[in-house]
Protein backbone atom coordinates (compact mmCIF):
# COMPACT_ATOMS: atom_id res chain seq x y z
CA UNK A 1 0.00 0.00 0.00
CA UNK A 2 2.84 2.40 0.85
CA UNK A 3 4.43 1.73 -2.52
CA UNK A 4 1.20 2.54 -4.37
CA UNK A 5 0.74 5.74 -2.36
CA UNK A 6 4.32 6.74 -3.00
CA UNK A 7 3.98 5.98 -6.73
CA UNK A 8 0.73 7.98 -6.93
CA UNK A 9 2.36 10.95 -5.15
CA UNK A 10 5.39 10.76 -7.46
CA UNK A 11 3.16 10.74 -10.56
CA UNK A 12 1.10 13.67 -9.23
CA UNK A 13 4.24 15.74 -8.57
CA UNK A 14 5.60 14.83 -12.02
CA UNK A 15 2.43 16.04 -13.72
CA UNK A 16 2.41 19.23 -11.67
CA UNK A 17 6.02 20.06 -12.48
CA UNK A 18 5.49 19.25 -16.18
CA UNK A 19 2.47 21.57 -16.29
CA UNK A 20 4.53 24.37 -14.78
CA UNK A 21 7.39 23.99 -17.28
CA UNK A 22 4.96 24.11 -20.21
CA UNK A 23 4.49 27.87 -19.89
CA UNK A 24 4.03 30.28 -22.72
CA UNK A 25 7.48 31.55 -23.84
CA UNK A 26 5.95 34.97 -24.56
CA UNK A 27 4.80 35.38 -20.93
CA UNK A 28 7.88 37.28 -19.80
CA UNK A 29 7.78 39.83 -22.64
CA UNK A 30 4.03 40.41 -22.25
CA UNK A 31 4.28 40.76 -18.46
CA UNK A 32 7.25 43.12 -18.79
CA UNK A 33 5.38 45.38 -21.24
CA UNK A 34 2.17 45.34 -19.16
CA UNK A 35 4.13 46.10 -15.98
CA UNK A 36 5.72 49.07 -17.76
CA UNK A 37 2.24 50.28 -18.80
CA UNK A 38 0.79 49.95 -15.28
CA UNK A 39 3.87 51.53 -13.69
CA UNK A 40 3.58 54.46 -16.10
CA UNK A 41 0.05 55.05 -14.82
CA UNK A 42 1.17 54.52 -11.24
CA UNK A 43 3.90 57.16 -11.57
CA UNK A 44 1.45 59.48 -13.38
CA UNK A 45 3.56 59.46 -16.56
CA UNK A 46 0.48 59.53 -18.77
CA UNK A 47 2.21 60.20 -22.12
CA UNK A 48 4.39 57.15 -21.52
CA UNK A 49 1.29 55.08 -20.65
CA UNK A 50 -0.54 56.23 -23.79
CA UNK A 51 2.44 55.07 -25.87
CA UNK A 52 1.78 51.55 -24.51
CA UNK A 53 -1.69 51.46 -26.08
CA UNK A 54 -2.24 49.59 -29.36
CA UNK A 55 -2.22 52.32 -32.09
CA UNK A 56 -5.38 51.00 -33.81
CA UNK A 57 -7.29 51.80 -30.60
CA UNK A 58 -6.86 55.47 -31.46
CA UNK A 59 -9.19 55.00 -34.43
CA UNK A 60 -12.09 54.77 -31.95
CA UNK A 61 -10.73 57.05 -29.21
CA UNK A 62 -8.33 59.75 -30.45
CA UNK A 63 -4.90 59.73 -28.79
CA UNK A 64 -5.25 63.26 -27.37
CA UNK A 65 -8.66 62.38 -25.93
CA UNK A 66 -7.21 59.24 -24.29
CA UNK A 67 -4.34 61.30 -22.85
CA UNK A 68 -6.82 63.83 -21.48
CA UNK A 69 -9.05 61.09 -20.01
CA UNK A 70 -6.12 59.38 -18.25
CA UNK A 71 -4.85 62.73 -16.97
CA UNK A 72 -8.30 63.60 -15.58
CA UNK A 73 -8.46 60.19 -13.88
CA UNK A 74 -4.94 59.79 -12.49
CA UNK A 75 -3.82 63.42 -12.08
CA UNK A 76 -7.09 64.66 -10.58
CA UNK A 77 -6.49 66.94 -7.55
CA UNK A 78 -9.91 66.01 -6.12
CA UNK A 79 -9.40 62.24 -6.27
CA UNK A 80 -5.95 60.84 -5.59
CA UNK A 81 -5.54 57.36 -7.07
CA UNK A 82 -2.75 54.96 -6.16
CA UNK A 83 -2.16 51.73 -8.09
CA UNK A 84 -0.51 48.87 -6.15
CA UNK A 85 0.13 45.12 -6.06
CA UNK A 86 0.08 44.21 -9.76
CA UNK A 87 -0.39 40.45 -10.16
CA UNK A 88 -0.85 38.33 -13.24
CA UNK A 89 -3.40 35.65 -13.95
CA UNK A 90 -3.42 33.70 -17.18
CA UNK A 91 -1.54 34.87 -20.25
CA UNK A 92 -2.85 33.11 -23.34
CA UNK A 93 -0.51 31.80 -25.99
CA UNK A 94 -0.33 34.47 -28.72
CA UNK A 95 -2.21 33.83 -31.95
CA UNK A 96 -0.95 35.13 -35.29
CA UNK A 97 -3.75 36.92 -37.14
CA UNK A 98 -3.09 39.13 -40.19
CA UNK A 99 0.59 39.60 -39.37
CA UNK A 100 0.12 40.48 -35.69
CA UNK A 101 0.19 38.39 -32.53
CA UNK A 102 -2.71 38.68 -30.07
CA UNK A 103 -2.80 37.39 -26.49
CA UNK A 104 -5.46 37.84 -23.81
CA UNK A 105 -3.95 38.71 -20.40
CA UNK A 106 -5.72 38.58 -17.04
CA UNK A 107 -4.22 40.74 -14.32
CA UNK A 108 -5.12 42.21 -10.96
CA UNK A 109 -4.15 45.21 -8.89
CA UNK A 110 -5.36 47.26 -5.98
CA UNK A 111 -6.54 50.82 -6.36
CA UNK A 112 -6.77 53.26 -3.50
CA UNK A 113 -8.92 56.27 -4.35
CA UNK A 114 -8.83 59.09 -1.85
CA UNK A 115 -12.05 61.09 -2.26
CA UNK A 116 -11.91 62.96 1.06
CA UNK A 117 -11.94 66.38 -0.65
CA UNK A 118 -15.20 65.61 -2.50
CA UNK A 119 -18.70 66.41 -1.30
CA UNK A 120 -21.09 63.60 -0.33
CA UNK A 121 -22.98 63.72 -3.64
CA UNK A 122 -19.76 63.21 -5.64
CA UNK A 123 -18.64 60.43 -3.28
CA UNK A 124 -21.93 58.61 -3.94
CA UNK A 125 -21.46 58.96 -7.71
CA UNK A 126 -17.87 57.69 -7.48
CA UNK A 127 -19.02 54.79 -5.29
CA UNK A 128 -21.76 53.83 -7.77
CA UNK A 129 -19.35 54.01 -10.71
CA UNK A 130 -16.70 51.90 -8.97
CA UNK A 131 -19.20 49.35 -7.73
CA UNK A 132 -20.66 49.10 -11.23
CA UNK A 133 -17.26 48.60 -12.81
CA UNK A 134 -15.50 46.36 -10.27
CA UNK A 135 -18.40 44.71 -8.39
CA UNK A 136 -19.80 45.37 -4.92
CA UNK A 137 -17.54 42.78 -3.25
CA UNK A 138 -14.40 44.40 -4.70
CA UNK A 139 -15.04 47.97 -3.48
CA UNK A 140 -14.61 48.92 0.17
CA UNK A 141 -14.96 52.40 1.66
CA UNK A 142 -12.66 53.33 4.54
CA UNK A 143 -14.38 56.27 6.21
CA UNK A 144 -11.44 57.18 8.46
CA UNK A 145 -9.27 57.82 5.37
CA UNK A 146 -12.01 58.99 3.01
CA UNK A 147 -10.75 56.37 0.56
CA UNK A 148 -12.05 53.50 -1.49
CA UNK A 149 -10.00 50.32 -1.73
CA UNK A 150 -10.67 48.43 -4.93
CA UNK A 151 -9.58 44.96 -5.98
CA UNK A 152 -9.48 45.41 -9.73
CA UNK A 153 -9.69 42.32 -11.89
CA UNK A 154 -8.70 43.35 -15.40
CA UNK A 155 -8.33 41.88 -18.84
CA UNK A 156 -6.28 43.22 -21.72
CA UNK A 157 -5.34 42.16 -25.21
CA UNK A 158 -1.60 42.29 -25.86
CA UNK A 159 -0.66 42.91 -29.51
CA UNK A 160 2.76 42.64 -31.16
CA UNK A 161 4.33 42.25 -34.57
CA UNK A 162 7.65 40.86 -33.26
CA UNK A 163 6.59 39.14 -29.97
CA UNK A 164 9.08 41.35 -28.09
CA UNK A 165 7.37 44.73 -27.82
CA UNK A 166 3.71 44.53 -26.82
CA UNK A 167 0.95 47.16 -26.94
CA UNK A 168 -2.36 46.85 -25.11
CA UNK A 169 -6.09 47.30 -25.41
CA UNK A 170 -7.98 47.13 -22.13
CA UNK A 171 -10.92 44.77 -22.59
CA UNK A 172 -14.12 45.98 -20.99
CA UNK A 173 -17.58 44.72 -21.84
CA UNK A 174 -18.86 48.28 -22.44
CA UNK A 175 -16.24 48.90 -25.14
CA UNK A 176 -16.79 45.58 -26.94
CA UNK A 177 -19.04 46.98 -29.72
CA UNK A 178 -16.44 49.67 -30.52
CA UNK A 179 -13.50 47.25 -30.37
CA UNK A 180 -14.85 45.48 -33.48
CA UNK A 181 -12.92 48.13 -35.45
CA UNK A 182 -9.71 47.40 -33.53
CA UNK A 183 -9.41 43.68 -32.75
CA UNK A 184 -10.06 40.56 -34.83
CA UNK A 185 -13.41 38.83 -34.26
CA UNK A 186 -11.64 35.67 -33.07
CA UNK A 187 -10.06 37.66 -30.21
CA UNK A 188 -13.27 39.57 -29.36
CA UNK A 189 -15.17 36.29 -29.10
CA UNK A 190 -12.85 35.24 -26.25
CA UNK A 191 -14.04 37.89 -23.81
Amino acid sequence: MKTKSFLFLFMLLSFASFAQTKTNPDDAAIKKSLTYFVNSIKTKNIDQAVNCIYPKFFTIVPKDQMTQLLNMTYNNPFMKIDVNDLKFGTVEKPELINGEYFSIVNYFFKLKCNVSSMNDDMKKKISAAMTGKYGKNNVKYIASEGSYLINASMKACAVSKDRKSWKFVILEEGYKPRLVKVLPKKILDKF
